[in-house]
């Protein structure tokens, strides 16, 4: 009786994931006349069947951990559940990850993860950088450059990372060896790697917007924005658009290949103070000035969900959790329901009102890490990370050897600038043929003619006063207006006989010319 029920529960299960591969409702084929074509469905329909099935197997064994949420009993919130709380509940492990490192002289800091989560970059604003190994808090390196730093960002692996300093923006090592100084970009206020294209995006101070490829050091873009002096760029995974928000309220989002945006959008009356995309590519969250967080459908330019409140920054994480942070407090919020409609699930302030400078989920685990005035914090989130990942796009716990050889397999797979775009589904399809408008007869135009000048004689006339309504006038009005309408007709029949004119008397000088020669004679334009 027992294994029956197993049974039971375990085939409902299998139902519940096979619907969610499946590509909708099957085609009804008892209401299809035509029998080839219903026999060509049902093949397909048992393909996709199979393909599900197959699939479902898959999820079972390869993607075997399942993520969770904080769920609270009765009336109770879970906004209102500490991280202490959670600290008590939680695994010695997960427990490590919830620390506080204070250096009060060297902040503001900034960060920047690796894809895999393993590696963090560090920048405070004071010159002090860090890489730092996740996995055991360990430093890799930390050094002092003795300037403003304004931002940090990885490049394709934990080996290189760029700095955008007081002047200038620096490519270093992770032995803190300076590799290259961008002079071209200005002083830089914000940084983006774009990973699948190797093209490092940088935003200055004048407003000015660079694409340098990190491969070959070719700058693809150097382009005027004409919005000035914007601090707020983020790159969207799903498209390669670079989106940057403006004192105006709007933002606007480019590609490498135009000097101008491809979207631009109105969406604060006020400065957009952060942004940031899901990892579906078709939601962004804006904040602004005027006390308002938006959510934004990319698909249709339209505004699903306006939150009150300011925000110095947000972040989604992997499974659709949205970090939103102003002044010293962080609020988590939430679409469990997967309804798009947002709300408060998780809460946090920081001890003695550090202000938070940036927050950053970590990907791959259910961790936030926030920067802040005194140095950063990292603090729990359960179901903010992906719980499986695929060790071929990121191994948190890869070797040097998997790290080399997935670098050279990256830069075989290398993006050309011009693969950015809107919409990426159309890479590969074809272009649909413009069909050539017919050319209209000489009988059919006459007709087009006559049944202008017939509309033009009954049309209505005004009444005036003075004299000027006399049926002489408004003949000789009528009359203007049949020559008005009979214009474009006859200049289209004028230039049909020049051009025929035109062909006869080539003709007739090819006729004038020897045999031999005849061969040699302009040939009439199709």
């Amino acid at each position: 009786m027992g294994t029956e029920v197993y049974l039971q529960d375990n085939s409902v299960e299998t139902d519940i994931k096979l619907k969610k591969f499946l590509r909708g409702e099957g085609a009804d084929l008892e209401a299809l006349q035509d029998k080839k074509l219903k026999g060509q469905l049902a093949v397909r329909e048992v393909l996709y069947g199979k393909s599900a099935k197959a699939a479902v197997k898959a999820e079972k064994w390869l993607m075997p951990t399942e993520g969770g949420y904080l769920e609270a009993e009765g009336g109770e919130k879970t906004y209102r559940i500490k991280q202490l709380d959670i600290g008590r509940e939680v695994d010695v492990s997960s427990l490590k990850n919830q620390y506080d490192i204070v250096l009060p002289e060297l902040g503001p800091y900034t960060l920047d993860f690796t894809s895999s989560g393993r590696y963090v970059a560090l920048a405070g604003r004071k010159g002090h950088l860090a890489i730092i190994d996740v996995k055991d808090l360990g430093v890799v390196k930390d050094f002092q450059v003795r300037e403003t730093v304004h931002d940090v960002v990885f490049l394709h692996n934990e080996l290189f990372f760029a700095a955008a300093q007081k002047k200038y923006t620096y490519i270093y090592n992770w032995d803190g060896t300076e590799l290259h100084c961008l002079k071209e970009h200005g002083a830089v206020l914000k940084l983006q790697f774009l990973k699948n294209h190797f093209l490092l995006a940088s935003i200055n101070k004048f407003g000015q917007l660079h694409y340098q490829d990190v491969t070959t050091g070719e700058m693809v873009g150097n382009y005027r924005t004409g919005l000035g002096r914007s601090d707020v760029l983020q790159v969207n995974t799903y498209n390669g658009l670079v989106a940057s928000g403006h004192s105006s309220g709007s933002v606007s989002m480019w590609k490498p290949t135009t000097s101008a945006p491809l979207v631009k959008m109105l969406c604060h009356h006020g400065p957009v103070t952060a942004l940031s995309f899901h990892s579906n590519g078709h939601l962004m969250a804006t904040a602004g000035m005027d006390k308002k967080i938006k959510l934004w459908d990319l698909r249709k330019f339209g505004v699903l969900q306006t939150l009150p409140g300011h925000a110095k920054s947000l972040d989604f994480s992997q499974k659709g959790l949205l970090a939103v942070s102003t002044g010293s407090f962080v609020h988590i919020l939430s679409d469990l329901s997967g309804s798009q409609n947002y709300s408060r699930y998780m809460g946090h302030s920081m001890a003695k009102g550090y202000q938070i400078q940036q927050v950053s989920f970590r990907p791959y685990e259910d961790v936030l890490v926030i920067g802040h005035s005194m140095g950063w914090s990292s603090i729990l989130v359960p179901g903010a990370g992906e719980p499986n990942f695929d060790s071929n796009i990121a191994n948190p716990f890869g070797t040097s050897k998997q790290r080399r050889e997935k670098e050279v397999r990256s830069l075989l797979d290398k993006l050309p600038p011009e693969s950015i775009m809107l919409d990426p589904t159309k890479i590969g399809t074809v272009r649909p043929v413009m069909k050539k408008k017919e050319k209209l007869t000489r009988e059919e135009r006459e007709a087009e003619m006559e049944a202008a000048v017939a509309a033009a004689k009954s049309g209505p006339t005004k009444k005036k006063t003075k004299g000027r309504s006399k049926p002489s006038k408004v003949a000789k009005k009528r009359q203007e207006g049949v020559e008005r309408a009979k214009r474009p007709f006859m200049e289209q029949l004028k230039e049909e006989d020049m051009s025929i004119k035109k062909r006869k008397t080539m003709s007739e000088d090819n006729q004038l010319l020897p045999k031999s020669l005849q061969r040699f004679a302009r040939k009439k334009t199709t």
